[in-house]
């Protein structure tokens, strides 16, 4: 059975940073894109960073561009999201997901969320 399991989250103040850790289990990740995604309360959910199997391709919602960084070991069959110079609109419950790409790009998959498999999520509070 695929599992996704998110750690990492908790209260930080802005301008810290948090590394957020995503670990499969039931399937051999090397072959999924792995994506990060976010919801605020009372927002929809946004395609935050994805990654491809090999790790060579990635793609970044423009609100996180160039303060997130997602990476990937498949030797550890996890993905991480480090996030710097966070902020109070960075405040949500991030989830990671995995899928096949079926022939699409790692940023369509991002965009549109198409993602069979998802963790229960973890809350990241950006609060001073």
């Amino acid at each position: 059975q695929l599992q996704l399991v998110e750690s990492g989250g908790g209260l930080v103040q802005p301008g810290g940073s948090l590394r957020l850790s995503c670990t499969a289990s039931g399937f051999t990740s090397d072959y999924y894109v792995l994506g990060w995604f976010r919801q605020a309360p009372g927002k929809e959910r946004e395609g935050v960073s994805c990654i491809s199997g090999s790790g060579g391709s990635t793609y970044y919602s423009d609100s996180v561009k160039g303060r997130f960084t997602i990476s990937r070991d498949n030797a550890k069959n996890t993905v991480y999201l480090q996030m710097n110079s966070l902020q109070p609109e960075d405040t949500a419950v991030y989830s990671c997901a995995a899928d096949r790409p079926f022939m699409a790009t790692v940023q369509r998959m991002c965009v549109k969320g198409d993602f069979g498999n998802w963790g229960q999520g973890t809350q990241v509070t950006v609060s001073s």
